[in-house]
């Protein structure tokens, strides 16, 4: 690959002046990435969190073979096809019960803006005009499209876009490291969840929904909640009559060592949003899941009450073809023994890496673990990032920390001895970090 094959691409995340150019990768298979110029690369974060059984899984590739070779694509107002009612019929058997209705879309960030106009969309057609406020959670990521980023905490990812953003409401999240209460998780009764009940209170009748990450905050810093923090929240939305909407885009397919993260609470959203390991990292697809009351609210003769709402590509048959695929998977193969597999090394690790006196915090919840560093200036944009990840790379190892926070996010099939390998790397940066940051001084 020439340079003049890759000027007119721009890459999400890059400083053009200072970034070294992309690394061009020519294959993939397993948990591996091979470049250009024949170099190997461990993928510890599921490219991008979407990988579920490692690249190139045969199974899932036929399968879109197969499709592609009967059905590449039909538009999907008022037409349908075989795999995107397959799949949505195992979907609604896997989901937290009473998620029984399936709405197609393209990708994360889609799926949530799906979310949101529904539950908003879904109190008009009640005759609830005035439920128009959302209730987000403090350091959230819920994508890069303007509902999305609404909802999402304020930071240099949205800061251009303030003007054009909604308000919300901000309710305090359990970041038991930073606890945004000042309390200790060892005597604390997951106060901060009160916060959201209060703003619900101080708003009746006003509000439309709640949106979280369960369980597990990705991009604002691979933060672990309390499985008590997403019921408290669940019962106030009760208590308010309020919409529950789960983003589950990174947690849900295993990787929180369950189906879906609701799950390990014992909570059932109204609504799902779901992405990334759908399709088992092969192709772009995203739920938006509702219960059949939401649903209901939007049938009528009065044709004002439709969600119009749509998406070229939506239900692709390619991309269903996939999802089923990865699912069978699951039906077929030890995944969850798997994913026990890969949480036994993080604990087993995480306890050493613990004890570094580099080391704040260190944390897991089924396949994902992080490291947050004791950095003077934590966030996205701290250095200690930057400097991490080309280490990484120079490794043999895709790591690409949030800021201050390391973190391991493997496919499933990643061997025991290559976890602990890409374990021993990190270990070695922090001693590395600490000679590069004295030499930049």
């Amino acid at each position: 690959m020439t340079d003049s094959d890759r000027r007119h691409v721009w890459h999400p995340y890059t400083q053009m002046a200072l970034d070294s150019p992309p690394l061009p990768i020519v294959r993939a298979e397993g948990v591996y990435l091979y470049t250009e110029d024949g170099r190997r690369i461990l993928d510890g974060i599921s490219s991008w969190w979407v990988t579920l059984h490692g690249h190139g899984h045969p199974r899932i590739a036929a399968a879109v073979a197969r499709q592609a070779a009967e059905l590449d694509h039909v538009i999907f107002a008022g037409f349908t096809h075989r795999s995107a009612a397959q799949l949505a019929e195992k979907l609604a058997r896997i989901l937290p019960p009473g998620l029984t209705r399936i709405f197609y879309s393209d990708d994360g960030s889609t799926a949530v803006e799906v979310a949101l106009k529904m539950a908003l969309q879904y109190w008009a057609n009640r005759g609830e005009p005035r439920r128009r406020r959302v209730i987000a959670l403090q350091h959230a990521y819920h994508g890069d499209t303007v509902g999305a980023m609404s909802v999402g905490e304020r930071s240099v990812f949205t800061e251009p876009f303030s003007s054009f953003l909604f308000p919300v409401l901000r309710a305090h999240t359990a970041y038991c490291y930073r606890c945004p209460l000042g309390l200790r998780r060892e005597t604390c009764a997951i106060d901060c969840a009160d916060h959201c009940a209060e703003l619900l209170a101080s708003f009746p009748g006003e509000v439309a929904a709640v949106i979280v990450e369960p369980l597990l905050q990705g991009a604002g810093g691979m933060i672990v909640q309390p499985v008590e923090f997403l019921q408290k929240i669940e019962a106030a939305c009760r208590r308010h009559n309020v919409l529950l909407i789960a983003d589950e885009v990174l947690t849900g397919f295993g990787r929180t060592g369950a189906w879906f993260a609701c799950e390990k609470a014992g909570v059932v959203p109204d609504l799902i949003c779901l992405s990334k390991g759908l399709t088992g990292g092969f192709l772009p697809l995203a739920v938006t899941a509702c219960r059949e009351e939401v649903y209901e609210a939007f049938l009528s003769e009065d044709r004002r009450k439709t969600f119009f709402h749509g998406h070229s590509y939506t239900a692709n048959p390619l991309g269903c073809a996939a999802a089923l695929a990865n699912l069978q998977i699951f039906e077929e193969e030890p995944v969850f023994d798997r994913i026990r597999q890969i949480e036994q090394v993080h604990r087993e690790r995480l306890g050493r890496l613990a004890a570094h006196p580099r080391v704040g915090d260190a944390r897991s919840i089924g396949a994902v673990a992080a490291v947050e560093l004791r950095d003077e200036a934590p966030g996205y944009l701290a250095q200690s990032g930057r400097l991490l990840y080309g280490f990484f790379l120079e490794q043999g190892v895709l790591l690409r920390p949030l800021g201050n926070v390391i973190y391991l996010l493997p496919p499933y099939s990643i061997p025991p001895e290559e976890l602990h390998r890409a374990y021993d790397i990190i270990e070695a940066s922090l001693e590395w970090l600490s000679r590069a940051e004295n030499l930049q001084l």
